[in-house]
């Protein structure tokens, strides 16, 4: 797999599209560190560590929906493998004018636009979420 992060926002995009509650992924700190945000913007419900079919370990990842549809609108990868896109503090995008976040991989950890903006940090600007 090339891009772990990718194929997790993958997963979490069709299984809201088929409006599933739970969904598994692959475990990695990664992986790990991008759902803490999403849960602490409140995207999702939560996550847990635990053992996928074939014995290595998963991610099980609650989904979040309201009245019936999906908390998560949109969700797009902005830096790829062939592509990487890193940006100052100055220039890290606010998603829809600051209605959604973006997630942001700094020296100080993976954070949100605006804890990265607060700690005058920049980085790999991971992913988008509206």
């Amino acid at each position: 797999m090339n891009d772990p992060i990718g194929d997790m926002l993958t997963r979490i995009r069709n299984s809201q599209m088929r409006g599933k509650s739970t969904v598994m992924t692959p475990a990695s700190k990664l992986r790990a560190w991008v759902l803490d945000v999403l849960a602490d913007e409140g995207y999702i419900r939560g996550y847990e560590a635990t053992t996928g079919a074939d014995g290595h370990p998963a991610i099980e990842i609650s989904l979040k929906y309201y009245e019936g549809t999906p908390v998560i609108r949109e969700l797009k990868r902005v830096s790829k493998p062939g592509r990487r896109v890193y940006m100052g503090v100055n220039d890290i995008p606010s998603v829809r004018q600051g209605l959604g976040v973006s997630i942001v991989s700094t020296p100080k950890g993976v954070m949100s636009d605006a804890n990265a903006r607060s700690n005058n940090v920049g980085g790999e600007v991971l992913c988008t979420v509206f």
